[in-house]
């Protein structure tokens, strides 16, 4: 468990120097925009999936201001590819942004960029569901979901999301349980679940 421990606590600290790297709160903040980190960034959960998420609320939301913004940041040598999604349309109201990093290792990391409009319904909202999760975690609870993400294959790719309610809410201990309950509890799209 110490090597899982260790593997968390360095991913945090490498996904932390990847931000002040790109100074990606600043560009965002310097368009006028409010960068959030989300998800397992947040939490202290970042294992063997390398990403790093944010929300970024803006009081207008246009596609060219965002494009504006992601121009600055994949301007960085270390960035190899960036992603566009519009789904302004779809449940989620946002533009999607993934971008790929290059670290010092030769590791890429993912960085998934979720621009929203400032009050929008999801505002906030993962922001009080990584608070929530993390504020119940006991070490217990931790060591198990880090240990399920280590175990499972990366290729997978499996939303934290489903760790966090596999063992938060339905006790999930070891790898064959969630494999078990991943069966059991199919999930598609946003999935809104808070302890």
């Amino acid at each position: 468990m110490e090597k899982i421990l260790q593997t968390a606590a360095a991913n945090r600290q490498r996904a932390l120097e990847i931000i002040r790297t790109l100074r990606l709160e600043e560009i965002w903040r310097e368009a006028g925009a409010d960068p959030r980190p989300v998800g397992s960034l947040r939490m202290g959960l970042l294992m063997n999936h390398r990403d790093i998420d944010y929300h970024i609320y803006s009081p207008v939301l246009r596609p060219e201001e965002s494009f504006a913004v992601m121009a600055r940041i994949a301007a960085h040598d270390r960035i190899r590819r960036v992603e566009y999604a519009n789904l302004l349309d779809a449940p989620d109201q946002c533009l999607e942004w993934h971008a790929q990093y290059l670290d010092d290792a030769g590791e890429l990391w993912q960085i998934d960029l979720i621009h929203m409009q400032a009050g929008s319904p999801w505002d906030g909202y993962f922001e009080r569901v990584a608070d929530r999760i993390a504020a119940v975690l006991t070490p217990e609870t931790r060591n198990a979901i880090l240990r399920l993400k280590y175990e499972m294959p990366e290729e997978l790719h499996l939303p934290g999301i489903r760790y966090y309610m596999a063992v938060l809410r339905d006790g999930v201990r070891t790898r064959e349980e969630f494999e078990t309950w991943l069966a059991a509890n199919p999930a598609e799209g946003i999935i809104e679940w808070m302890p």
